[in-house]
């Protein structure tokens, strides 16, 4: 109910404000309902309920000033607040804040919401008071949210109607552990209502010709720490080395074809203690903690920024700490031309293994 209080506060301080500006913007509010996606083995106890919450966003409407509004058929951009209870005595409450791009397909009448921010916990893994909680091992974490949604404007003046899917999920990249994560997903409705609304012009396809490009090499570095599967173990670097070659195929996207090589310390933290914990595993403790994998990718190129998924899979894994597949989600941030920075999540199946910090150059 707090939670809720000062989030309506929020939104009525930023509509008054709103009011006084020339430029089209819009604010949003939508309940949420759903369930929690069984994706680990330590996810049913926490399947007690049917997890609500509500989403509040405020957000700039794109006219085609910029040459990316137009490509993308004049998206939103803005803030979002989220709030959920997972109805589970284990799991708590969280509330997560962050941006969101908002694009629109069908006219207009169908909207997809991708939303990043961080979020907070009110009841994070203590070996004492809360040893059950396998999801959430720090207060701290990762939110990535994608809402589909239908919607139709100007139901009653300027206010809008949005119905649709949701989907949420929790993680600290395993920045400490235990971190299963939780990912929930289910039915949203809500209200929008603008401010200032412009009528947009036509929509119109950009060529691809001005966009073609040689085949480009990139070289990049991530990094930051983790910590292994064996809660308590303590958080150690991790350098990720990767090379490349990538093919734009437009003004959107690019194809990615490349190699890596994973340098985490705390596996090879971990391989001494299963060694000496398991003796009956006959695990040499000096087995080569490195890994080295192949993958394919996109990149969904916006303005500066780009969206990355990746597909990997290991050729050289000694010790099967993971599974042989992996997959990367990240966001890119191009300085220059050449240059960029990011940041994504490398997970095996939903199970994260760690948030990586980028930088990397494309020649």
């Amino acid at each position: 109910m707090k939670q809720l209080v000062i989030g309506s506060v929020m939104m009525m301080c930023a509509l008054s404000w709103a009011q006084k500006t020339a430029k089209p913007i819009a604010f949003e509010a939508a309940v949420l309902r759903g369930n929690v996606l069984l994706h680990s083995p330590y996810i049913p106890q926490f399947m007690t309920g049917h997890p609500d919450g509500f989403m509040l966003s405020y957000a700039h409407k794109s006219t085609g000033k910029l040459e990316w509004e137009t490509a993308y058929n004049y998206p939103d951009y803005g803030l979002y607040f989220l709030y959920q209870d997972f109805k589970n005595s284990t799991l708590g409450y969280n509330s997560a804040a962050g941006g969101f791009y908002k694009f629109y397909f069908a006219n207009r009448h169908l909207s997809l919401k991708i939303a990043q921010g961080l979020a907070m916990t009110t009841h994070p893994y203590d070996r004492v008071t809360n040893s059950k909680n396998r999801a959430f091992g720090s207060r701290y974490m990762g939110n990535t949210d994608f809402v589909l949604a239908y919607t139709h404007d100007n139901i009653l003046d300027h206010l809008g109607l949005d119905v649709g899917l949701f989907f949420t999920h929790y993680s600290n990249g395993r920045f400490k552990s235990p971190n299963s994560g939780i990912n929930t997903y289910g039915l949203t409705l809500g209200l929008h209502y603008e401010v200032n609304p412009v009528d947009l012009p036509e929509a119109r396809s950009l060529s691809n010709n001005s966009f073609k490009e040689p085949i480009k090499y990139n070289f990049v570095l991530r990094t930051g720490i983790n910590e292994s599967p064996s809660i308590g173990s303590g958080q150690k670097p991790f350098y990720h080395l990767g090379a490349y070659a990538d093919k734009r195929l437009g003004r959107k996207s690019a194809i990615q074809l490349g190699t890596e090589v994973f340098f985490t310390l705390s596996n090879q933290e971990y391989i001494r203690y299963k060694a000496i914990a398991f003796p009956e595993l006959h695990l040499d403790p000096n087995t080569d903690y490195k890994r080295v994998g192949v993958f394919v990718g996109h990149e969904l190129f916006i303005n500066r920024i780009s969206l990355e998924t990746q597909l990997g899979y290991y050729v050289y894994q000694p010790y099967k700490i993971d599974i042989a597949m992996y997959d990367r989600l990240g966001m890119k941030y191009y300085i220059t031309k050449n240059w960029y920075t990011g940041v994504g999540v490398k997970t095996h199946g939903l199970m994260a293994e760690a948030t990586e910090f980028a930088i990397g150059i494309r020649l």
